[in-house]
């Protein structure tokens, strides 16, 4: 056996540095990674030789990529160079448009942990429309609250949870509730950074999606994006301009269902409601089981004695269909007895699926999406379905300041809609909600449910987690036997086992 490591990412810095004090080549290129690799398929030398011809013959290999991918097909080719990015400087609501790309890496700056400024994004949408000084004006009022909001929150978790203060080494998470509950007030123009990992398949994906995209933000992103790697790796970035599905494929969706229809078919029916306080009754239920899959316990039995009988799959559901519920729940606890708080279930999981029709705040999506794995498509911000009002700032008597920020901000939002369009969604807040689609198998849900479900989750996703989760367990009960955070892990575990599991998740605080 024999292991190269053939290369791995460094700071554009330290390549720049290099080149400055070398001899000019031209191999200082992921391209020659994706040459080489493509070669393996069907070149008898070593891959670490393969690598050296390529590096000596950077044309050729460049050629040679544009043919494996433009004549060939095989794209994937291009998944072996990797490119970071530093993105500063963006918008949350264009940040929202990155992040809903699966195969990438994102570390983004966290409104939860870190107190924000002033900084925000004017869109040229706005500017255009002549709306700048009523975005200005309507920006700053949400920023003037979030500080408000914030000194007063901060006070007022010191003071609720005064044991827990005592300890200083836990005043940071006391003071990031602070900041997580005050800055639903604060628009989605609120500009952020990220770091970005992404492979050149990936990218060219993403600048040939934004290719499509009516915001100017992202016109303006998927141009950077592009001028930075043309020059660098032009033969695995090839097809950059958007296609017919994604520039027209959603459009005469809605045109064709208009025709079935009428647009008007389409409106809210009065499911409107201004604030919606977490834990409060709602005009509408936000979190609804869909769909899923049926028979969905006995499936995904059946798919574990395909992996461990040697049956074919419709034998081994039609054995386990004759099982009685005993029998079934039996079985099931054996593909969970050895699972500690950091395992997730077996993949034969993820044979049943789940559909969840939600209603999110802005706050709640922004971690939503990050469980790139499900499926997850959305509809745009709607203040027709109200603002999620977060329980410390009624608590704290500060909820008549938030509503009238978010009374103005709709009114802004309105003026500003008539004129700038999809832009005017720069306006809304983390507190406005949209409608999402969440399609998960079972076992993403127990990834999200772990993860969200726990003491250290933030309170919006953790109560639709929690929901979510309960509808789970009523639809697949076996399936979803050990459900739930990773701080409730060794109860639910004991629950069903009699005993605890071998190891603990470590404590919420000190």
């Amino acid at each position: 056996m024999k292991v190269v490591l053939a290369g791995y990412n460094i700071d554009a810095e330290v390549i720049a540095d290099l080149k400055r004090n070398s001899l000019p080549r031209a191999d200082i290129t992921p391209e020659t990674l994706s040459a080489s690799y493509a070669r393996i398929s069907r070149h008898p030398e070593p891959a670490n030789e393969l690598r050296a011809r390529a590096r000596r013959e950077v044309e050729r290999a460049r050629r040679s990529n544009q043919a494996v991918i433009f004549k060939m097909g095989h794209h994937s080719v291009a998944e072996h160079a990797v490119f970071n990015f530093d993105i500063i400087g963006v918008s949350r609501l264009a940040i929202e448009e990155l992040e809903r790309f699966r195969l990438c890496s994102f570390t983004e700056k966290s409104q939860r942990y870190i107190k924000l400024g002033d900084d925000f994004v004017i869109p040229d949408e706005i500017c255009r429309a002549g709306k700048e000084a009523v975005f200005l004006k309507t920006v700053r009022l949400q920023n003037s609250a979030y500080h408000r909001l914030y000194e007063k929150l901060r006070l007022y978790f010191l003071a609720k949870f005064a044991e827990m203060a005592r300890n200083p080494r836990n005043h940071s998470i006391l003071d990031g509730w602070a900041k997580e509950d005050a800055r639903y007030v604060v628009s989605l123009a609120t500009q952020g950074q990220l770091g970005m990992t992404i492979n050149a398949r990936n990218l060219e994906f993403m600048i040939r999606r934004f290719a499509s995209k009516s915001l100017e933000e992202i016109k303006e992103l998927r141009s950077k994006l592009y001028s930075r790697v043309k020059n660098v790796a032009p033969s695995i970035i090839l097809f950059t301009e958007a296609g017919g599905i994604d520039k027209k494929s959603y459009g005469e969706l809605k045109s064709k269902a208009c025709e079935y229809w009428g647009e008007s078919d389409f409106a809210l029916h009065g499911e409107k409601a201004l604030a919606l306080p977490a834990g409060s009754a709602a005009v509408f239920r936000d979190v609804r089981l869909a769909d899923f899959t049926p028979e969905a316990d006995a499936k995904i039995l059946a798919a574990l004695l395909h992996t461990v009988l040697g049956l074919d799959y419709r034998s081994a559901l039609a054995r386990v269909r004759r099982l009685t519920p005993h029998q079934k729940r039996g079985l099931m606890k054996k593909a969970f007895e050895f699972m500690e708080f950091y395992d997730f279930p077996l993949r034969e999981f993820e044979y049943a699926d789940l559909t969840f029709d939600l209603i999110v705040s802005a706050a709640c999506f922004a971690q939503l999406k990050r469980h790139r794995m499900a499926t997850l498509t959305v509809q745009a911000y709607d203040p027709a379905l109200g603002v999620t009002l977060p329980p410390s700032i009624e608590e704290t008597g500060m909820a008549r300041d938030f509503m009238s920020v978010i009374r103005r901000t709709n009114a802004a939002y309105e003026e500003l809609k008539a004129s700038a369009g999809e832009a005017a969604s720069y306006v809304l807040t983390n507190a406005h909600r949209r409608r999402a689609l969440l399609k998960v198998n079972a076992r993403e849900m127990y990834h999200i449910s772990r993860l969200r479900e726990d003491a250290t989750a933030q309170w919006d996703i953790r109560r639709l987690t929690a929901e979510m989760s309960r509808l789970a367990r009523k639809a697949m009960p076996l399936t979803f036997l050990l459900v739930g955070g990773k701080d409730a892990y060794p109860a639910i575990y004991k629950q069903v086992f009699g005993r605890p599991p071998k190891q603990m998740p470590p404590p919420f605080c000190s």
